[in-house]
């Protein structure tokens, strides 16, 4: 455990380069980093979004679900195909968060149900199912890139905003959706008896079924609503990112680095991981586009270097 003076001298030398980039690039070019600034953010809303729900599967659950990245994919898939024809976005959104939470089930009552503590089982399985599922997809929709349109409300830039003067109306909602998902699931743990079951359940599953609990009931509602979060920032994604094969590997590996960075099974820590690799990423691309990749890395090993459970994380 390192003393106060250690955790300052950690402070001053993660945050001390940070504070004079920000301070020259905002004197360089305010407009440039302020944008880049809310694109950090509407980034990190997305990437949180899609993460909160590896955060419940894998970070609380203890359930290695590595085909987390193609029920996004899935998500996104039908989200756009609804939309195209009901030409309502909103139900486009409900679609994708069913077809990922219903798939997500059958993997969990199927599949990783009977694979409960064997890590490598479910690794090797979860792995077999992504490269079958981004597969069947890769055959349906074949490797055409697909973008969704912003519902009509959210079209066009919002204007006279200071320094920036016009930004997307769309990308900056992405905020307010991750915003109430994350206030809902922190509400959800941590102030309901379904949270509490969730929760005795990971720490205790034999104490919890004694109680008359059904506990594979309450960790199926889990998975699904896990997966069917993935589908949904799928379906977001779809307008912002668009859909084309090997965007289920990208968002993966940055659900991955997010619950690593944050802390598993913790909502804030989720939230706090998804800012941090926002910031590395629309920043590095910004300023330093040859080395962008490089910063996630080297923030991941600074965090596990200081912190091995991650920002938020605890001891089991």
């Amino acid at each position: 455990m390192m003393t106060r003076g250690e955790r300052l001298a950690t402070w001053i030398v993660v945050g001390g380069p940070i504070a004079v980039f920000s301070i020259w690039a905002l004197v360089d070019n305010p407009r440039l980093f302020l944008v880049t600034m809310l694109n950090s953010l509407t980034l990190a809303s997305l990437y949180f979004i899609v993460a909160s729900g590896f955060t419940l599967v894998f970070g609380l659950m203890r359930n290695v679900n590595l085909a987390h990245g193609s029920l996004y994919l899935l998500g996104g898939y039908v989200g756009y195909v609804v939309a195209r024809e009901t030409g309502w976005w909103v139900i486009a959104l409900a679609a994708g968060f069913a077809a990922a939470a219903i798939a997500g089930l059958l993997i969990q009552a199927l599949i990783l149900r009977h694979m409960q503590g064997q890590d490598l089982r479910q690794t090797m399985v979860t792995i077999g199912l992504s490269i079958v599922i981004a597969d069947i997809l890769l055959w349906v929709f074949t490797g055409q890139v697909y973008q969704m349109e912003a519902p009509e409300w959210l079209q066009g830039p919002i204007r006279d905003i200071p320094v920036i003067k016009a930004y997307s109306a769309y990308r900056l909602s992405l905020l307010g959706f991750g915003i109430a998902i994350g206030v809902f699931l922190w509400w959800l743990l941590n102030r309901t008896r379904v949270g509490t079951m969730i929760r005795a359940g990971v720490d205790d599953r034999a104490m919890l079924a004694a109680a008359g609990v059904n506990v594979n009931l309450v960790f199926a509602v889990t998975f699904m609503l896990g997966a069917g979060l993935a589908g949904f920032g799928g379906v977001i994604g779809a307008v912002e990112l668009s859909m084309v094969p090997g965007e289920d590997t990208r968002l993966l590996l940055a659900s991955l680095i997010v619950v690593i960075v944050g802390g598993m099974g913790s909502v804030v820590g989720a939230a706090v991981g998804a800012v941090i690799l926002g910031l590395a990423e629309t920043y590095g691309l910004a300023y330093a586009p040859t080395y962008s990749v490089v910063f996630t890395f080297v923030i991941l090993i600074i965090v596990l270097a200081f912190r091995p459970r991650g920002i938020m994380g605890r001891a089991a």
